[in-house]
């Protein structure tokens, strides 16, 4: 009997674009001329001029293109383009934000990974431009609390504190068959937590997540959203204060729901210092996303009500250590 011959992957590149047509010039063309390859661009409304500058790009590199009339968010608009790329007929995506640069020769190392194993979520080692480790491992949702600790981390021996375990949404290749089985994002979030969110409903569906030390992308953090020195944005800010309680009252029961809402002072205090001291006393943006976050945070607790949990609790951890 002869050996089964597996067809090549149709490999699709898709990236969700705000405002980032520089960034696109930049980085995605690059990644991008790997060959065999197509590529599909969501540009999420931000201008006109934007709009015809993405356009003028795509035309000259003879990408697709999707063009939501609004800014639909970055779930949303994977989600668009991915399913624009399964309509063409892709069998693989790879996944990148705009301020991501990926050598074109990495494209076909992820996707490999996807064909050995087309149960696995797959993602590059992500460094920042400095060297340091962005996403370089995956990382625990620690589910007591709602607080993060990379996995290269864990206390050994472990300190009993059930996790979950996610992968950063900056780069992710995927079988399409995975990616519809699971659902591709939940579009509640916006912008910020729809890769733990990902991540969690992958491995329920029986997917692995895999980090391919093998390859090495470089993520220039927030190169999409206005920023101020070491100050982030107040988008950045919001979304990631609000998101994650949009996530408890999502995926959680009712007690770790109340669990994480007695952390969430300590959860907010991490977030916003990750852009120092300093803008607290020269500009009101981190303590107005402070407050709309945890105020619009809590009210998806209370909507969530007694409503049954979806996804992992603090009684049943999803991955071991």
């Amino acid at each position: 009997m002869s050996p089964e011959v597996r067809a090549a992957p149709r490999t699709a590149l898709v990236v969700v674009s705000y405002g980032s047509s520089a960034l696109l010039a930049e980085n995605f063309a690059r990644t991008a001329s790997a060959p065999g390859t197509s590529a599909v661009v969501v540009d999420s409304w931000s201008s006109a001029d934007e709009r015809a500058a993405v356009r003028a790009l795509v035309g000259r590199h003879g990408w697709e293109v999707v063009e939501p009339d609004g800014n639909v968010g970055f779930g949303v608009g994977a989600n668009l383009g991915v399913a624009r790329a399964v309509l063409a007929g892709a069998t693989h995506v790879v996944l990148l934000n705009p301020d991501l640069a990926l050598d074109p020769d990495d494209v076909a190392r992820l996707v490999a990974r996807t064909v050995e194993d087309p149960d696995a979520l797959v993602a590059p080692r992500v460094l920042a431009p400095s060297g340091q480790p962005f996403a370089a491992s995956t990382t625990d949702l620690l589910l007591d609390d709602g607080t993060m600790r990379s996995s290269t981390r864990r206390p050994d021996p472990s300190d009993g504190r059930p996790y979950v375990e996610w992968l950063s949404g900056a780069c992710l290749a995927f079988d399409v068959t995975l990616w519809q089985r699971v659902g591709g994002f939940a579009e509640d979030y916006f912008l910020y937590w729809e890769d733990v969110d990902l991540s969690v409903r992958a491995q329920e569906a029986g997917a692995r997540l895999v980090v391919a030390a093998e390859v090495t992308a470089v993520h220039d953090e927030g190169g999409t959203q206005g920023r101020t020195g070491r100050a982030k944005s107040e988008t950045y800010y919001y979304f990631n204060i609000r998101n994650r309680l949009l996530h408890a009252a999502l995926r959680l029961e009712p007690a770790d729901r109340r669990r994480w809402w007695r952390t969430t002072p300590r959860a907010v205090r991490s977030v916003v210092l990750q852009g120092g001291r300093r803008q607290l006393l020269t500009s009101v943006a981190p303590w107005r996303a402070t407050f709309r976050g945890v105020r619009d945070g809590r009210r998806a607790l209370r909507a969530a009500g007694t409503r049954v949990a979806v996804g992992p609790t603090s009684e049943r951890p999803r991955a071991a250590a």
